[in-house]
């Protein structure tokens, strides 16, 4: 009787442990979410005075999100697919590139605080460049010192809206919680902030955007 019960609480203080342990964990690598999430994409649309949100999976490194405000769409592939026929900016993990588009960073922190910010000159806009080595599609190397990364273009003013800092372990996430405004390939213009970057379980990856589009600034 004695002896099963030391091990009865042997069993339970290893399952303690072992629970302990994979809470601390959690945090060093994104794992999938449990979180029951009822809609991806555009969850509510915005209107002339407040913004709208939109919510994607953004957990596979092997996948750009494209999304297109015009038609209030959003769409996943794989990395080395062809892009859709039309859209606007495109998101991989935390990564952002655009179709044709230039991207300004405000000082804004709301929608509400944009008609503080002075109106952009010519030279706000950031337009996407090329790169072999940002864009990374497998990290299940990185303990051996490498990663594989996609060719693609990347917008590096967009992407500043989430800083990933991979100097430590876990590595320190700081979101710059500011509105970007994108002037598309049509001159409109639309308007992101990034509200939040895991979801109710603090999955990594699981991007909660604000957006306004078309914006008048």
């Amino acid at each position: 009787m004695a002896t099963n019960f030391i091990s009865y609480l042997t069993a339970g203080a290893a399952a303690m442990l072992l629970s302990a342990c994979n809470g601390i964990l959690s945090n060093i690598y994104d794992e999938p979410s449990t979180d029951a999430v009822s809609e991806y994409g555009f969850v509510s649309e915005a209107t002339t005075t407040s913004p709208g949100s939109i919510y994607i999976d953004a957990t596979d490194y092997t996948v750009w999100t494209y999304i297109d405000f015009r038609s209030m769409t959003t769409t996943a592939l794989d990395v080395n697919a062809p892009v859709p026929a039309s859209w606007d900016i495109a998101i991989h993990r935390y990564d952002a590139k655009t179709n044709g588009a230039e991207v300004m960073e405000t000082g804004a922190t709301s929608f509400y605080s944009l008609a503080n910010v002075v109106t952009p000159t010519e030279n706000d806009y950031v337009s996407d460049i090329w790169t072999t080595t940002t864009i990374v599609t497998d990290m299940s190397t990185m303990m051996d010192g490498y990663l594989s990364y996609a060719e693609s273009s990347y917008n590096p003013e967009l992407s500043k809206w989430l800083n990933v800092d991979k100097s430590s372990m876990p590595p320190i996430y700081t979101p710059s919680n500011k509105v970007y405004v994108i002037r598309l390939s049509d001159g409109t213009l639309a308007g992101v902030r990034l509200a939040n970057y895991m979801d109710g379980l603090g999955v990594k990856g699981y991007m909660t955007i604000e957006y306004m589009y078309p914006l008048n600034l």
